[in-house]
């Protein structure tokens, strides 16, 4: 897959519900900067801390507004809109940056506004 198809998958794969074929478009050794979960380092690592994700949204949507691609990178600014199982609300901007080696995600970080979050980690 080029990186635009990658990138596409990510969010097609997130917003089903499917982590493991999300994980899968990581690289094994990938390495991510998530805002909230900090430095991640290794797909199956990803793949364990996203087993129990579906678990605690009871809807969760990332819709891309905008997805640039120049090679191996790009960035995609979306939306998040989402209800906790508990009934708490999250909308939020966000910013994606991505690399792509070989067809997978290689390295990923994201900057959004971590205060609809906070529900989360209180």
């Amino acid at each position: 897959m080029n990186t635009k198809d990658v990138l596409v998958k990510y969010y097609e794969y997130a917003n089903a519900g499917d982590w493991d074929s999300w994980c899968d478009l990581f690289a094994e050794r990938m390495v991510m900067d998530e805002q909230l979960a900090g430095h991640i380092e290794g797909r199956e690592t990803l793949r364990t801390m996203m087993s129990g994700f579906g678990d605690r949204y009871s809807l969760f949507r990332n819709a891309p507004r905008r997805i640039l691609v120049d090679g191996q990178e790009g960035v995609v600014v979306s939306r998040i809109t989402a209800t906790t199982t508990s009934g708490d609300g999250i909308e939020a901007d966000v910013m994606n940056y991505f690399r792509v080696e070989d067809g997978r995600i290689a390295y990923m970080s994201n900057v959004h506004d971590t205060v609809p979050f906070q529900v989360l980690t209180s």
